[in-house]
């Protein structure tokens, strides 16, 4: 099945170079918005792939607009905080030459001067500075549990602002102690990340800069108070993650019925390719009539299955990408991008190991080491400006000169001038799509992905087809997160997948 996979798709040969790799959820809201603004926009494809013309499109208003907007993006941070495992909120960082960055510079600063002018009065007045501390006494109480009693009465009781104002107007304030206390309970609520920060606001003595400094302190742990109501709540939010994102997508689904073409068209494409294939393999013998009309249909789920295979060879600069799999759409474009390198890697392996004696073919340390060069010099292969042809030249020199020092060290002899130049030119040629060493390895690879999909819920992995046992261990990490972002996708859609399939099955 899979070695045909590439021959279905449009244009495969010029492929997307996308620069994107491991996004983070800007990028996922980003490609939603871009979806969005192609399905409100009605009108057909510019592309060579139009538009199946399933549903009118209707006109929206600006309110709906930004309705629809806001529901994309709440879904997209849901479906992020389930998706990926390594999901943080970051601290705003403005660029430094950013007018919102010179902007809040000069609030800030003006804020603290005018804090400084107030407090070097004699007497002086404090009512910036109460106001602050009625700011840091909230932020305190909100990182507590429900169980933290005595630090909330604490809080309350040390930071009551009433008192504090009492003791401004009658000359008695000490600030300083204030702020020893808030420091104090800092250091109690904080995660061990930020004990260095808070230690280093007890060398602070002046007031001003150490409400600044407390201030800067809070605002980290914020993010990760954030960040650990995120990690409690990811194994609990699984279902309802699911039910939310299909509630979701149904909701923008009854205001643009059309939001469901580009998903049609792809799992029609699926469909006709399995069933030419079915076609092709049950050609009957010379003088038998033709029964290929009589057999059943392709499976559901093995269309399914396929559908997924096929968006790991997207051709992304003239394909729309299907509606219910644009928020991964950075995800699949990675997954892209490393099986393309993984090909080409497992593709020179196989030919310099081909070549090379059966005694350092066999060496495990040799195998990795060797690997490990490549992998390396490979790294940039998914930047615009990396060569392949150039790289490959580059690679070529450095395995003949492993493989000579692995075969004296073993007591072979090392290649002669001949072989060097035949084993330099087959890694050279890797560099074409349709040399048939990488074309093998690229189908084996696919048939991996293919064979794991369908036994994803059974242990051990399924057994690596040959030539690819020394990029197994990578295989096997892509696999793991293709078919956990696949199952995921399916939970989601799969309603919509079974009703779009019910009509595409259907024999005439």
């Amino acid at each position: 099945m899979s070695e045909n996979l590439d021959k279905s798709n449009i244009n495969e040969e010029g492929k997307s170079k996308s620069n994107d790799s491991e996004q983070g959820l800007e990028d996922a809201v980003e490609d939603s918005d871009e979806a969005l603004q192609k399905i409100k926009s009605g009108s057909p494809s510019t592309q060579r792939v139009q538009r199946p013309h399933s549903s009118p499109p209707r006109f929206v208003t600006v309110e709906e607009l930004l309705e629809t907007a806001k529901g994309v993006t709440n879904m997209t941070i849901a479906h992020e905080i389930v998706i990926n495992g390594d999901f943080r909120i970051k601290p705003v960082e403005l660029p430094e030459d950013s007018l919102e960055k010179k902007v809040k510079d000069i609030v800030h600063k003006a804020f603290w001067d005018c804090l400084s002018v107030q407090l070097s009065e004699d007497p002086p007045t404090y009512d910036r500075a109460i106001k602050l501390v009625g700011e840091i006494k909230e932020t305190l109480l909100s990182f507590l549990l429900p169980g933290h009693t005595r630090l909330r009465n604490q809080i309350t009781e040390v930071l009551d602002l009433d008192l504090i104002k009492q003791e401004a107007e009658n000359g008695a304030l000490d600030i300083s102690k204030l702020a020893e206390f808030i420091i104090g309970m800092m250091g109690t609520l904080c995660a061990p990340v930020r004990d260095e920060e808070v230690k280093k606001l007890k060398d602070l003595k002046e007031i001003v800069p150490l409400f600044r400094a407390i201030f800067s302190v809070l605002d980290l742990m914020k993010v990760d108070m954030a960040n650990f109501a995120v990690s409690s709540i990811r194994p609990h939010l699984m279902q309802q993650s699911v039910e939310y994102e299909r509630k979701q997508f149904q909701e923008f689904l009854e205001k643009q019925p059309n939001s469901l073409d580009f998903v049609t068209q792809w799992l029609q494409e699926a469909a006709d390719d399995l069933m030419n294939q079915k076609c092709r393999n049950a050609l009957p013998a010379v003088g038998e009539a033709s029964g290929s009309g009589d057999g059943p249909g392709p499976d559901p789920v093995a269309v399914q299955n396929y559908a997924y295979l096929k968006l790991l060879k997207w051709d992304h600069l003239h394909r729309p990408f299907p509606e219910t799999v644009l928020m991964d759409l950075s995800r699949f474009q990675e997954f892209q991008l490393q099986l393309e390198q993984l090909t080409v890697l497992g593709a020179v392996l196989l030919v310099t190991f081909s070549m090379a004696a059966p005694g350092i073919s066999s060496r495990a340390d040799f195998a990795e080491k060797l690997k490990m060069i490549v992998k390396i010099l490979l790294t940039d292969m998914h930047l615009p400006s990396f060569h392949l042809e150039d790289a490959l030249t580059t690679v070529g020199e450095k395995v003949c000169l492993e493989v000579s020092s692995c075969l004296s060290l073993c007591g072979f002899s090392p290649l002669t001038t001949d072989k060097e130049a035949v084993l330099k030119g087959q890694i050279q040629a890797v560099a074409s799509p349709d040399n048939p060493i990488r074309r093998i390895v690229d189908s084996r690879v696919l048939t991996f992905l293919e064979t794991y999909l369908v036994s994803s819920h059974q242990k051990p992995f399924p057994t690596a087809p040959g030539g690819l046992g020394p990029v197994q261990t990578e295989l096997e990490e892509v696999a793991i997160k293709f078919v956990r972002l696949v199952n995921y996708n399916k939970m989601v859609f799969s309603p919509y997948y079974d009703a779009i399939l019910s009509k595409i099955l259907v024999r005439p």
